[in-house]
């Protein structure tokens, strides 16, 4: 128990150096002309270290936010304004892969083209329609995965009440604050780690997993190269399905950054109490006369 807790108390201290370290030497993690910076960058993206790093800048901020208030609420404010942001313009996606798929039935079923070239600024772009319909589970994916803190900070997500509903403002935002610290941020945790090394197992060789060590994983950067997953479900089929781990990483990225503004705006209205509730909350709207669909759509 008290190996433990050392531990932990010199990880704590040691994230600080680790922020320090990758600050004043980028190169050593960002020139991936470097193999080894490549190795370094890939290593501590899903590593203890760090974890450690960013919950020294989760403790930091957190303390400043107790001991002055409104810099908390900014917090709240920054973090699910970004969450807003990101889901409003991800949405778009959605338009697109309609109007993709529209396009795909137009050319295909009426004039029987097998591929479509795409030219912007004279720039020709030619794929197969397979290609392109296939395609279309990216666009969907972009909206599931980009959307998600969105459609949690408009509270349009699905809730299952059990209790929650009959307890009081106080006893709500308790819950809340213990889900999103024990619930939320932890898978979001574990989830990121695997995520990351599952992607970078589909972009070089040799394969990395997140039980490498680093000076394995070092050894390893001389025979290191490129090798972009491009297979397909077909053989003119879409072949980036890479840029859906990457989405994955996103998406748990969002959620992460959605705990601690969740965590925050809970603590907040838990101490101002239930005049608070909701307070800077950037809510879309339907418009005059449709506030009775509100919450629904």
């Amino acid at each position: 128990m008290l190996d433990g807790l050392i531990w932990f108390v010199t990880q704590i201290g040691l994230g600080f150096y680790h922020i320090a370290l990758a600050v004043t030497q980028p190169g050593l993690w960002l020139d991936w002309s470097d193999k080894e910076a490549l190795i370094r960058f890939i290593y501590y993206g899903g590593s203890v270290e760090l974890f450690f790093a960013v919950f020294d800048i989760f403790l930091l901020v957190t303390l400043a936010g107790l001991l002055y208030r409104p810099f908390m609420w900014g917090c709240v404010r920054v973090l699910e304004g970004f969450g807003n942001a990101v889901g409003r313009t991800a949405a778009w996606a959605g338009l697109i892969m309609v109007a993709q798929q529209i396009l795909i039935v137009f050319l295909q079923s009426i004039f029987r083209l097998g591929e479509i070239t795409i030219a912007p600024l004279g720039i020709g772009f030619t794929q197969s329609v397979g290609w392109y319909a296939e395609g279309l589970k990216l666009w969907n994916a972009a909206v599931v995965a980009l959307c998600v803190a969105y459609a949690f900070v408009q509270g349009s997500h699905v809730r299952v009440d059990l209790v929650y509903a009959a307890i009081g403002h106080r006893a709500k935002r308790a819950v809340d604050m213990f889900g999103a610290l024990f619930f939320m941020i932890p898978v979001a945790v574990l989830t990121w780690m695997y995520s990351w090394f599952f992607l970078w197992r589909h972009l070089i060789t040799p394969k990395v997993s997140a039980s490498d060590q680093l000076e394995m994983m070092l050894r390893k950067s001389r025979i290191v190269k490129w090798n972009v997953e491009t297979i397909g479900f077909s053989p003119d089929g879409f072949n980036a399905y890479f840029l859906f781990k990457i989405l994955i990483l996103c998406f748990v990225a969002l959620v992460f950054v959605q705990a601690v503004a969740f965590f925050y705006r809970s603590y907040l209205e838990f101490v101002e109490g239930e005049e608070s509730a909701g307070k800077y909350l950037d809510l879309d709207t339907l418009g005059s006369g449709e506030e009775a669909y509100e919450g629904t759509h």
